[in-house]
Parts: C-alpha cells; sequence; structure tokens
C-alpha cells in the first residue's frame, strides 16, 4: 500500500455498505454524503443525524506540568479549564498566526485531549511536541487509539438517554464525561459544529461499528439519518462557525479573524505569539482589520470561497466559505469584507460572481440560531 493512500476511518466497510460517496478529506477517506446533502442537513435541523469524525486528530498531554504547557503553547487558559470541562483556544505561530483552531478537554487533573483539525493534525502534534521542550510534561499522539463518531441535533439528547444511564442532562455544552454508551465505553463530550444540541463520543475504534448501529437503531424511531461532510459544511456554515482554511489562516491573527476573545493576555506566564497578538489586538482597536459577515443571495448565484466582495465598481473583501442554505433556501457565504461595508444592512455589496456582480444582503453571524 502507498504512503500516499487515504486512511480509514474505523467504519469504512459500513459506509461503503450504506452506500455513501466517498471523498479524499485531508488524507482520508470519508462519506461526502450518503444520499441527498439537503436530506441530511434538514434531519440534523429537525430531528438527528449521525456523523463519522474519525478524522479529527486526538492529542494527549499528561504530566505534572501539562496545563503550564498547554498555557504556553495555546492562546487560551487552559489552567482554568475544570476537569471535566473543555474550551476552544488556538494554536499560533510566533507572529500571531493561527496554526489550528482546537478544543481542549481536561480529562483529569494532569490529563488533557486536544483535538486539532485532520488537516492540521500532524502540524499541531509537532507544535506541541516543540513546544514541550523544558515541561514536565508528556505529549502522544492518540490519533490511532481513537474513533469519533457525532449525533447531533434535536432528538439526540433522547437517542443518546436510551443507549446510557451516564447523567446527560447535567452535562453542560463544553463538557465531556466518561460513561457507556450501548455497552462500550466512551468519552461522551457534548460539543459539535452544526449550530444543534448534540453529542461527540470518543470510543475505542474496535467499538465504533457496534456503537454506530446501536445508535442509528435506537435513532430510526424518531429520524435520524447517516450524514456526510457535506452538510457538516453547510450547517457549520448556517451556525456561523469558522472552517480552518478558509475563514482561519496562518495570515490571519484571532483579532483578524474577530476571535480575538480566545486570546487570553491575562493568564500567567509567556505564550507562544504574545507579542505579536499584543499588537495585533491594539492594531484591532486603532484600525479595524477586515470584518467577518455573512452575505444572503438575492438571486440563484451561489458564491464561492475566493470570490471578490464589491461595492461601488471596487473590491471590498472576499468570501471565504460558500453555499445554498437548505434552512434559509437562499444561497449564503461568510466573506471578510471592510470595516465601512460590515454593518449589516449595508445597501450596494455584491459578489464578482464570473464577472457578474450579482447583489448581496450583509447580515450579522450567525444565519441560524436554534431556538433553545
Amino acid at each position: 500500500m502507498s504512503s500516499n493512500a487515504p486512511r480509514l476511518t474505523a467504519l469504512d466497510a459500513l459506509h461503503r455498505s450504506l452506500g455513501a460517496t466517498m471523498t479524499d478529506f485531508a488524507g482520508w477517506d470519508m462519506p461526502l454524503r450518503y444520499g441527498s446533502e439537503r436530506d441530511e442537513h434538514l434531519a440534523v435541523r429537525t430531528r438527528a443525524g449521525l456523523f463519522d469524525l474519525s478524522h479529527m486528530g486526538e492529542i494527549t498531554v499528561t504530566g505534572p506540568q501539562a496545563a503550564a504547557l498547554l498555557n504556553h503553547a495555546l492562546v487560551g487558559n487552559i489552567a482554568s479549564v475544570g476537569v471535566g470541562r473543555a474550551r476552544y483556544t488556538m494554536i499560533c505561530r510566533e507572529d500571531g498566526g493561527i496554526l489550528d483552531d482546537l478544543i481542549v478537554y481536561r480529562l483529569a487533573e494532569n490529563e488533557y485531549m486536544v483535538v486539532a483539525n485532520a488537516s492540521n493534525a500532524q502540524l499541531v502534534l509537532d507544535a506541541l511536541a516543540e513546544r514541550a521542550a523544558g515541561f514536565d510534561a508528556l505529549v502522544r499522539d492518540d490519533r490511532d487509539a481513537y474513533a469519533l463518531i457525532a449525533v447531533q441535533g434535536p432528538e439526540s439528547p433522547g437517542i443518546l438517554k436510551s443507549l446510557t444511564d451516564a447523567d446527560l442532562d447535567g452535562l453542560k455544552y463544553y463538557a465531556g464525561l466518561p460513561g457507556t454508551v450501548a455497552g462500550v465505553p466512551a468519552l461522551i463530550a457534548r460539543t459539535g459544529y452544526t449550530g444543534e444540541d448534540g453529542f461527540e463520543l470518543f470510543v475505542a475504534p474496535s467499538d465504533a461499528e457496534k456503537l454506530w448501529q446501536a445508535l442509528t437503531d435506537a435513532g430510526a424511531p424518531v429520524g435520524l439519518v447517516p450524514c456526510g461532510l457535506s452538510c457538516r459544511d453547510t450547517l457549520r456554515l448556517e451556525a456561523g462557525m469558522p472552517l480552518y482554511g478558509h475563514e482561519l489562516t496562518t495570515s490571519l491573527t484571532p483579532f483578524d479573524a474577530g476571535l480575538g476573545r480566545v486570546v487570553k493576555f491575562e493568564k500567567e506566564g509567556d505564550f507562544v505569539g504574545r507579542a505579536a497578538l499584543q499588537e495585533a489586538a491594539s492594531r484591532a482597536e486603532e484600525n479595524p482589520p477586515r470584518v467577518l459577515v455573512g452575505l444572503v443571495a438575492e438571486g440563484r448565484r451561489v458564491p464561492r470561497a475566493g470570490y471578490p466582495v464589491v461595492a461601488d465598481g471596487k473590491v471590498i473583501g472576499e468570501v471565504t466559505s460558500g453555499a445554498p442554505s437548505p434552512t434559509l433556501g437562499k444561497p449564503i457565504a461568510m466573506a471578510y469584507v471592510d470595516a465601512a461595508h460590515a454593518a449589516p444592512g449595508t445597501a450596494g455589496v455584491g459578489v464578482d460572481i464570473r464577472g457578474s456582480h450579482e447583489p448581496y444582503e450583509v447580515v450579522a453571524l450567525p444565519f441560524y440560531k436554534r431556538q433553545k
């Protein structure tokens, strides 16, 4: 087998048996869709969807100085995360550029799990290992130790409750607890990337198929369907959630991305990128950078990443993600635009779609917010 062959998740055979359309994503063979991506999207918004996310990169950090290492290596205050809780954060370069956005779970007093995007997992692993020098902490590549299955949507708590006696009602958003689901040991996390309530289940790869089947059976009466990467993208886009490589890149700092709140200057000790990020923060205050906004099409043409955003015949920004929105029934996009054109309702903004300036409405993100 050549080293260029895509990696397969523990659920690969199952996806194929379900007739999934597979695609190479960050070096993994992943299901793009099983049937209609619109139907999968709407199932998550109204009922529930089941996702294989085993391509995500799990990195375990342990040891007496695990918290100190993560505080040094990442921009967030990881030492302040309670056991059983999780935090959204970023790892930046010395110049403040975003290497990846991450979720960090504190599993025990001196044990953390860092979850990186598939495309950046090796990069994050290497950066953490390098930044660990001088700390009494161990960085371990646990990508092969976990399969990751997500169940998302309004019916997901009921589906999961039927398979576990873990205290799901007490499990807050951005928290995780060890439990047993359908007889399978799992870390049950209440996180997600769809804008809906839902859970991500970290399990041993050898247990993945059993768990997927149990969730499928438990969810059948309420309309749960398997979902691919395609609807995951439209769901996160409607929810205004950034995707690395689109809204987040090494050429942007968290402040450029409108996510300066994840940078915690008040934490103890120095951290990688601090000086550059302090400069970026004051620059953003004095002279706001381009702002990430939502765009809703007045017509039917779909904007794609890289398309110029225009006003008064000038380029004022660039689309980072675009797709038809099944919930809104119109094409939508996220784009970085000049601050002068970023206010919701700003008139005269369009997207240059192959030479034609299509009119778009500027709206605040997210496009979609679930009813609590």
